[in-house]
């Protein structure tokens, strides 16, 4: 294929992921002065800061794998097109919100939007590069992603600081923009399957995420045990479906299914750790938002240098102990930050756990996405690329959904340092069960469970 439509399509598909997985955490930084204008004091802060960050992965989560549909029925380019332009409406809207209530509607039409542009990116990947190639291109897209969800904290800051936390939504306009006029140049996709639209599916899993976040963020509990049982009966639907957005039979290869628990677990971590971190630099160690993004650059860092490296070299040994070690390693990194006092010394304290939090993520997360995909075939391509990020978001807005149980509601050096070990526990439990459950080779493909 063409080399130089090669690299347009990777670039493309970066700039159409790291738009949505920057929205994911760019808002983190801002979480503070949204609060103090829209928000309230104590729980009723703590409780709109929850539902700006989790109204964004409630819908991204749910309608992530009818996307992937979506993006396997009716083209990639054309799903792209679609998702570009419903984000840059639905950041206009965050924009101007008046009141928190119109901001958390806001973001959740913006996780609708975002929910189009992650598979179709992937699977526009994988329909276009082959062999080593493929592996090469998924490890610069996940090094320009995964640096996406951690950059997000500096940029907001800057933005906070500099101007308002509103900007943290206008940002994404020029980087729609671009991504249009670039996707315009990409030849229609014409490798789409004759499968129909999971309507039923999708609002179970919608109605069941929302009533089980809703219910956790306030406590309610009868509300999280309908949010349970509408999850239940959305797998057992998708049992039986005619054409399932979540196709059971994608778990039957090995890595698949054991990647995706690996999944859960380390992107749980992931968004439960950063959003903490944040809160705590800024709220309680006095740091201002700029500060506070700075200060997790160096991860940024880590990704950027050593993401494509390890990708590579999972391809050539295989992705198992790639993904046993890193998590191990990144929640070494949160335990070094228990060290953290109300001071938050940046030399001592944050960048010593920082940088390894870097290492072991960039080890882990190139290999993670190759092992998944690579158990599928190039068909599934979309709708295994949606499965695995609905699962990482829905780990995320899960996790983050307890954030005020974990916290007791407030935040303080002790409620941080709670925070830190079950960020820790979740990333090492997301190594042993890559240990456990990965396969290297062809098996990792085609071993059922």
């Amino acid at each position: 294929m063409d080399t130089v439509l090669q690299r347009r399509v990777l670039v493309v598909a970066i700039l159409a992921s790291f738009v949505s997985f920057l929205d994911g955490t760019v808002v983190n930084v801002a979480l503070p002065a949204i609060a103090a204008e829209l928000g309230g004091p104590g729980e009723a802060g703590l409780t709109l800061q929850q539902w700006v960050v989790d109204g964004y992965l409630v819908t991204l989560g749910s309608f992530i794998l009818l996307a992937g549909s979506l993006s396997d029925v009716h083209g990639r380019r054309r799903v792209l097109m679609v998702g570009l332009a419903g984000f840059a409406a639905a950041s206009v809207l965050c924009a101007v919100a008046p009141t928190g209530p119109v901001l958390v509607v806001a973001r959740l039409a913006q996780g609708v939007a975002g929910a189009l542009l992650v598979p179709s990116s992937l699977a526009l990947i994988i329909s276009t590069f082959d062999g080593p190639a493929q592996g090469r291109a998924i490890g610069r897209w996940t090094a320009w992603t995964g640096t996406a969800m951690i950059v997000g904290p500096f940029v907001g800051g800057g933005l906070v600081d500099l101007a308002s936390w509103r900007w943290v939504f206008w940002i994404n306009l020029p980087v729609v923009a671009v991504t249009l006029l670039l996707l315009r140049r990409v030849p229609p996709s014409v490798e789409t399957v004759d499968r129909h639209l999971d309507v039923p599916g999708a609002v179970l899993a919608a109605c069941g995420l929302a009533a089980a976040v809703l219910g956790l963020i306030e406590e309610i509990w009868a509300v999280v045990a309908v949010g349970a049982v509408l999850l239940v009966a959305f797998v057992l639907y998708e049992r039986r479906a005619r054409d399932p957005m979540l196709p059971m039979r994608l778990f039957r290869a090995r890595n698949f299914a054991w990647g995706n628990i690996a999944t859960f677990a380390v992107y749980g971590a992931l968004a439960f750790g950063g959003f903490v971190l944040t809160l705590f630099l800024q709220q309680v160690a006095g740091y201002s938002a700029t500060a506070a993004g700075v200060a997790q650059l160096p991860t940024t860092f880590a990704m950027l240098a050593l993401s494509t490296r390890f990708g590579t070299l999972a391809g050539r040994y295989g992705p198992r102990w790639f993904m046993g070690i890193g998590p191990v390693v990144a929640g070494c990194g949160y335990l070094l930050m228990l060290t953290m006092d109300a001071e938050a010394d940046y030399l001592t304290q944050v960048l010593p756990g920082i940088l390894v939090f870097g290492l072991g993520l960039a080890i882990t997360v190139a290999p993670l996405t190759a092992a998944i995909l690579g158990a599928v075939p190039p068909s599934d391509a979309g709708i295994a690329s949606a499965v695995n990020n609905a699962v990482s978001r829905v780990a995320g807005l899960v996790v983050i959904a307890f954030a005020g149980v974990i916290l007791g509601g407030v935040l303080d050096v002790a409620s941080f340092h709670r925070a830190l070990v079950v960020t820790a526990v979740l990333l090492v439990l997301g190594g042993l069960v890559s240990m456990v459950g990965i396969r290297d080779g062809r098996s990792g493909g085609v071993e059922r469970i």
